[in-house]
């Protein structure tokens, strides 16, 4: 029973820790449950051997996910995009400030427009800037009950690569193709002044002068998305992540599944 309580007292104080706003302080909480599965394996066999077993369990979780469902999926190699008109603002939180943020910065609404991605339903607003040479977009995304809304802010340097800053909270499934360059912030950056000025950063960190980026077309937005989504896919094939399937569908190899593990370790480090 002594056992049994201590490890008790700590799954409070984990849970209770993980309800604080502090971010030290919800991350102390992640020790904690590790702390508590380390000490109930510990207590159960007498072995400080099983006790990291037991902690270790938390890290081995994605693979439920991905041998019983990502292994089975197939995505379609042409993926298109096209017209959708975005659900309501009220199903994502901050889209809509992030929407007026945007369009107080001077870009402008060019289209809307959607895709369905590995069972996630994601749907696009394009804004465009002339004189700033940049496209910028708030993205909604929705699978099962999560929802989530984030900004991607995109340019083109004259020798053809894309330069891209985003706060979207995840790593990315798929390896980016080298002409993509990414800066990934993190997801407390949500003010899109901050998210711009970062984008301004990775360029000069790129040496890309502002003014020598190429002056986007809003009516080839779409194209280019596709174009550049077709690229990434072709170089994840050469890589060996991804396989092609049957019926002009491709899906995540062995070492695929491996990849996007590692993702979900970093994002459990990350984010916990």
């Amino acid at each position: 029973m002594h056992s049994f309580l201590i490890v008790l007292a700590c799954l409070i104080v984990g849970v209770a820790l993980r309800s604080c706003r502090t971010l030290f302080l919800r991350k102390l909480g992640a020790v904690t449950f590790l702390a508590a599965s380390f000490l109930a394996l510990y207590f159960l066999c007498g072995s400080i051997c099983a006790g990291f077993l037991g902690a270790g369990l938390w890290f081995f979780l994605p693979w439920f996910d991905l041998l019983t469902r990502v292994r089975k999926q197939r995505i379609p190699l042409k993926n298109r995009i096209e017209f959708k008109k975005p659900p309501s603002e009220d199903y994502f939180p901050n889209a809509s400030r992030l929407i007026r943020e945007i369009e107080e910065a001077e870009f402008d609404h060019v289209t809307d427009s959607g895709w369905d991605w590995a069972g996630m339903q994601q749907y696009f607003r394009f804004f465009w800037n002339p004189e700033a040479k940049s496209i910028a977009a708030v993205c909604l995304c929705e699978q099962e009950q999560v929802a989530f809304a984030f900004v991607t802010v995109s340019s083109r340097a004259p020798d053809g690569r894309s330069v891209h800053t985003t706060n979207y909270p995840f790593s990315p499934t798929l390896k980016h193709s080298p002409e993509a360059h990414w800066d990934h912030l993190p997801c407390e950056r949500n003010q899109f002044e901050a998210i711009y000025r970062d984008h301004e950063r990775h360029l000069e960190k790129l040496a890309i002068p502002a003014e020598s980026l190429m002056l986007p077309d809003p009516d080839e937005v779409l194209k280019q998305v596709e174009e550049e989504m077709r690229r990434q896919i072709d170089h994840n094939l050469n890589c060996g992540l991804i396989e092609m399937a049957d019926d002009g569908h491709f899906k995540y190899s062995t070492k695929g599944l491996f990849f996007l593990w590692f993702q979900s370790m970093k994002d459990m480090i990350r984010l916990c």
